[in-house]
């Protein structure tokens, strides 16, 4: 049974007030998050990371989806162009996609040796438990959908020139290859769903309820509390000392395109 518009929209402002909650605490505190969002395509990762920083300030908590690696980053060790991007005291990481393209579509694509895809199965967990140690707060969600609600979500976006964007070559050769993706996922998970970085899957066929269940977890997980906040009152304006403002004959305005819709609409 899927979640109702009413039921979600209420749990989701609470748990939004929730998550503004956590932000003050980690800056006031300078604590480091990072959460890594990984799973099918389609599966609702971005609708869920867009309703976490729907409110959030976006100097304290940033979204980091990173294109495909230049010339130059290909000759790194594989972490390191990730390891720039880790937050600092006060901040909050969202990674929308992660290190673990290497053990998803690299892996499957053929973007990787198998060499390669063998060290980092053995290096991932240990990357981890260094971030760990350091004191960085990691989550790890996998966001899993069925065949047959991803190729419906795909047929969907096909249709909607708002999403069609979110298509790729790749994404939908992501239909063909479902049982790869699927041993390389259980193959990663095996590796590297240690004490120290766990996964947690979130079933994402019903989105409302993925991204309920999702934040709701988050939250559960981290140990915040309520930070004193100063309290604020607006100050009377003082008297004017005979400032003007400027003509509007002399700016160069936006053109009422508004306008145009309600004559429109007569």
């Amino acid at each position: 049974m899927r979640l109702g518009r009413e039921q979600y929209e209420r749990e989701l402002f609470r748990l939004q007030v929730e998550l503004v909650k956590l932000q003050e605490w980690v800056r006031a505190e300078g604590a480091r998050l990072v959460v890594v969002f990984e799973g099918r395509d389609a599966a609702g990762k971005g609708s869920a990371i867009k309703r976490i920083t729907e409110h959030l300030n976006p100097r304290v908590a940033r979204i980091v989806a990173l294109p495909a690696p230049s010339e130059r980053e290909r000759t790194q060790w594989y972490f390191q162009r990730y390891v720039a991007h880790l937050p600092a005291a006060g901040e909050i990481v969202l990674l929308d996609r992660s290190w673990y393209n290497r053990a998803g579509v690299e892996r499957v694509m053929g973007f990787c040796t198998p060499e390669e895809h063998r060290l980092f199965l053995r290096q991932c967990p240990v990357f981890e438990r260094m971030l760990v140690e350091d004191g960085i707060l990691l989550r790890k969600y996998w966001f899993s959908v069925s065949d047959a609600e991803q190729e419906r979500r795909f047929r969907k976006r096909l249709d909607d020139p708002l999403k069609r964007w979110k298509l790729s070559p790749m994404d939908l050769e992501s239909l063909t290859r479902w049982e790869d993706y699927s041993r390389a996922k259980d193959e990663m998970l095996v590796h590297t769903d240690v004490p120290e970085s766990p996964w947690y899957v979130v079933e994402g066929d019903d989105k409302r309820r993925a991204r309920i269940n999702m934040i709701a977890h988050l939250l559960s997980t981290i140990e915040y509390r309520d930070v004193a906040t100063p309290v604020l009152k607006l100050p009377k304006r003082p008297p004017s000392t005979g400032y003007q403002r400027t003509a509007r004959s002399l700016q160069t305005e936006v053109p009422d395109h508004a306008s145009t819709l309600a004559l429109t609409k007569l």
